[in-house]
């Protein structure tokens, strides 16, 4: 049996510690301004998600403590025929098959419910944008899809059911769960295809944005964590497919990895806001933003941002900005200045081009009120927007 101190084991269940640690931190970052009225539809389902990924972590536990990384795979014919029913060996194959098939269930609902939980956030950010609404249906579409046929090739390649544990006579590779050669392409292929089309979505939004380079670029990387899930994905199917052995303990240790990058990249956007916002005072300029910015409305202002009000500010005409979301701000105010707070999470850094997108223009206006303090009062400014 393994030892209590199993490295794998350790690793798991920090991948686990760490992942739950940071979906509180992105309710946290969605809540902070409005409550737990700010909690939205893909953030639900990113905590929906922590359940599977919870048992997808404790079967990886028993694959090794419990059955010690055996199913009924990597056995010969003469193996099979001489293992006796009531042998230890046998019943922790059998249990270990059970197990794989559980597994590979759970892995597949957790990974697709981050998936969900992604495209879910596509089509808040992209609200009022007709072209990029139909695309994030096409995302549902193909999760769903794609969903249903892993489970299906899962539970269903094999039949009888029963012949996926089956010792002896020999299955075949299609009725051993762990090193199933169906299920791992049918799942790779999948993936990846769900992975680059949920990749496509937020690049072909951001190519059409009207700021710097080297901002898109950063927001590029910030949406790109797509290459590092596929390439975990990719690494776990060559890994099992490489060794019928390590088979099983390798399947359920990069399942967790896998799952585990999941959930740290798919919610980097909607916590980086708030990080940029807490990290600007120890890295300074590299992540302020221009001064002419600071002093007017030359963009949306993005939640978080931090804007003084001078007697020029407020005499200035109105300035024109192209707002991606639908946005809905509340203001704090200082003595010279106010702070702009966004219900709509963390992605602030998409500013829209002027040009209406597919016909669909929607105006979006943010009134800033004032109030009196001392001997000076504060008119009220307006800012009007469009996408």
């Amino acid at each position: 049996m393994a030892p209590p101190t199993d490295p794998l084991v350790i690793e798991a269940f920090t991948y686990l510690a760490l992942s739950l640690c940071l979906v509180a931190f992105r309710v946290y970052c969605q809540s902070r301004n409005g409550g737990l009225g700010n909690i939205r539809a893909d953030d639900y389902l990113m905590i929906l998600a922590m359940l599977p990924l919870t048992v997808e972590t404790c079967l990886s536990y028993t694959v090794g403590m419990m059955y010690h990384g055996l199913a009924n795979n990597n056995m010969t014919d003469a193996e099979r025929a001489a293992l006796s029913p009531d042998s230890t060996e046998y019943k922790n194959r059998v249990g270990g098959s059970k197990n794989q098939i559980i597994g590979w269930s759970v892995y597949t609902t957790t990974v697709w419910m981050i998936k969900l939980s992604m495209c879910a956030f596509y089509s808040r950010l992209t609200t009022g944008l007709t072209v990029y609404k139909v695309r994030v249906w096409l995302g549902y579409t193909l999760i769903i899809v794609t969903y249903v046929a892993c489970i299906a090739s899962i539970l269903f390649s094999c039949v009888p059911f029963h012949k996926l544990w089956q010792i002896n006579p020999n299955p075949g590779n299609i009725c051993q769960p762990a090193v199933n050669r169906v299920n791992i392409f049918i799942s790779l292929s999948s993936d990846l295809l769900t992975n680059l089309y949920l990749l496509v979505i937020p690049v072909s939004l951001i190519l059409n944005t009207h700021i710097s380079n080297i901002k898109k670029m950063s927001i590029l990387i910030l949406f790109s964590g797509g290459i590092l899930i596929i390439a975990a994905g990719v690494l776990r199917c060559v890994l099992i497919l490489q060794d019928d052995n390590k088979g099983p303990r390798e399947g359920a240790t990069w399942a967790v990895r896998e799952s585990f990058v999941a959930v740290v990249m798919t919610n980097m956007p909607m916590t980086w806001g708030f990080l940029r916002q807490k990290l600007r005072p120890y890295f300074g300029p590299g992540l302020a933003k221009s001064s002419s910015q600071s002093r007017r409305f030359k963009a949306s202002p993005e939640p978080g941002y931090r804007m003084q009000l001078t007697d020029q500010t407020l005499r200035d005409k109105p300035s024109r900005a192209t707002i991606l979301t639908e946005v809905t701000h509340t203001t704090h105010h200082t003595r010279n200045e106010v702070y702009v707070h966004s219900r709509q999470g963390s992605s602030d850094e998409i500013l829209q081009q002027a040009a209406p997108i597919g016909g669909i223009r929607k105006d979006v206006e943010v009134i800033i009120t004032s109030d009196a303090r001392g001997s000076e009062r504060y008119p009220t400014s307006r800012l009007r927007g469009h996408v």
